[in-house]
């Protein structure tokens, strides 16, 4: 923890805001992992939040080093920066390392994406990260120089990318039965895609989806090349592979009892009522998207 804690806020401008550390049955029913005492830290950047976790008990399998991002396994979260060139100069001075070969900016050809620049890199543990910058007219507006983003590099999270198998797929799991909904859509090839997720031949068609607040969720589903490998099956909370996106709700039973109807992937013994009050949610339960995805479902 105190390793990751030291990227995220010395590498990236990362703040903690919170560290609690838990053990007993009602997070093994959570997790679904038997045994398990773990640490868990919230850092924000902007308005958005991630958490880091640290399971002091025994697993975390290291990420496969041979992991590419055509896998069904990956996802990142994208980090929306005000100068590119600026930023990427700061992670070359920690030495981080690179997905991509080096910052992209996405041609003409690409017109939904046009201008804008990205690149891939990894966090200490390996985890996949992105440095994406909007042009005027791109993305979300709030991403535009306002005053108080006019000395700030770093600006917020955009969206957490996930790789998907089928768009549609994935539409209905998200969309119809979570309420995030569709934003638009992006097919993107050539050189510079090639190059920005390291995958020979790279194409992908590229879907936005937004929820009420918060981050957006963006469906990656690789058109070429083919043969991307699935979630691995035998995947558990306390791997290093897992990511999970969380998803706050008024109305947790309700979402339950829809989400067990479609006989889905839930891994949790039900929902769950957790008893720390630092924990920062009262109830939740997980479960896994149509391609492995683990999701939480959170009332605060």
């Amino acid at each position: 923890m105190d390793r990751a804690i030291n990227f995220f806020t010395k590498v990236l401008p990362f703040e903690k805001i919170s560290e609690v550390e838990v053990a007993g049955t009602e997070y093994e029913k959570l997790k679904g992992v038997f045994g398990i005492r773990y640490k868990k830290a919230r850092l924000r950047l902007g308005n958005e939040e991630i958490e880091l976790t640290d399971y002091l008990t025994s697993g975390g399998r290291a990420i496969p080093e041979d992991m590419r991002s055509n896998d069904l396994w990956f996802q990142h979260i994208a980090i929306v920066v005000s100068n590119m060139d600026s930023a990427y100069a700061r992670l070359r001075k920690f030495n981080v390392q690179h997905v991509s070969t080096g910052p992209q900016t996405l041609p003409r050809s690409i017109p939904a994406a046009e201008g804008i620049k990205a690149f891939y890199f990894r966090d200490s543990d390996g985890h996949n990260l992105e440095l994406i910058y909007f042009p005027p007219g791109k993305g979300n507006p709030k991403w535009q120089k306002t005053s108080d983003q006019q000395d700030k590099l770093f600006l917020g999270i955009d969206h957490t990318a996930i790789g998907v198998s089928m768009t549609e797929k994935s539409k209905v799991f998200y969309g119809d039965l979570l309420g995030v909904k569709y934003q638009g859509e992006s097919f993107n090839k050539g050189t510079e895609q090639e190059h920005l997720n390291n995958v020979k031949g790279a194409s992908l068609h590229i879907s936005g989806n937004k929820a009420a607040e918060g981050m957006g969720v963006e469906f990656l589903e690789y058109l070429s090349p083919k043969g991307g490998r699935p979630y691995p099956a035998d995947e558990r909370a306390d791997d290093l592979i897992h990511y999970e996106t969380i998803f706050l709700t008024s109305e947790l039973d309700a979402l339950y009892k829809k989400l067990t109807a479609k006989k889905l992937a839930i891994i949790s013994e039900g929902i769950v009522t957790i008893p720390s009050g630092n924990y920062g949610y009262k109830r939740g339960f997980y479960l896994r998207d149509p391609d492995g995805h683990v999701v939480a479902i959170f009332e605060k």
